[in-house]
């Protein structure tokens, strides 16, 4: 009974934290694809250009950055 118990929680244990990095990756998808040029497009819409430019080009620079980091390693 024991060993069955310790078994079972490894078990869910690996099934909960693979279930943790799944929707990590999904929400960090959703937000790249979705929620980002939602927020560009609605700061160029109510007028904040100015705060909206900075930001896309932080953005276009952290990606740069990311990628080619990626390919190096």
């Amino acid at each position: 009974m024991m060993l069955f118990a310790v078994l079972m929680f490894i078990v869910f244990g690996r099934m909960i934290g693979f279930a943790f990095r799944a929707a990590w990756g999904l929400t960090k998808v959703v937000f790249v694809l979705f929620f980002l040029p939602l927020l560009l497009i609605g700061l160029v819409i109510a007028g904040f250009i100015r705060l909206a430019w900075p930001l896309l080009v932080i953005i276009a620079i952290v990606m740069l950055i990311k990628n080619t980091s990626r390919e190096v390693c």
